[in-house]
């Protein structure tokens, strides 16, 4: 599913929800006598300022958990960076082992594979890392 689009079916439905909060809240404080004060207001009226509050809650939040999300983020790149890793200290060994066939031998095709996944491995570390203390 793209963003855009769960953007989308969360954005209305929130709406939705506001606009029922603010029909309900009409309906709980129409008084059956009449109360002194501003002129009560219709449904669509009470419905978008639900949806302005909601749209205010919304961006509080979202301010709340801004720091929350940079250092997951980070964290993130550095877990990653870890797990990219991996897979260089499993096949440097063998890199290692099979340096001499480089050019031909009997383990051309494993150092040659070996040498394949250490350096895009490496890289993606490397700049996961990289990524991680750029932000």
């Amino acid at each position: 599913m793209k963003p855009q689009t769960i953007g989308r079916v969360l954005g209305i439905g929130i709406r939705v929800a506001g606009r029922m909060a603010g029909q309900r809240l009409a309906i709980a404080e129409s008084p059956a006598v009449p109360q002194s004060g501003p002129p009560a207001r219709d449904p669509r009226a009470q419905g978008r300022v639900a949806g302005r509050a909601s749209g205010s809650l919304a961006r509080a939040l979202g301010g709340f958990f801004r720091p929350f999300r940079r250092a997951g983020s980070i964290v993130w790149l550095e877990v990653t960076g870890v797990f990219f890793f991996l897979p260089v200290l499993v096949f440097a060994p063998t890199l290692w082992r099979t340096r001499l066939s480089y050019a031909h031998g009997p383990e051309h095709r494993t150092f040659v594979a070996s040498a394949v996944v250490v350096v895009v491995f490496l890289y993606l570390g490397v700049t996961s890392f990289y990524r991680a203390r750029k932000r």
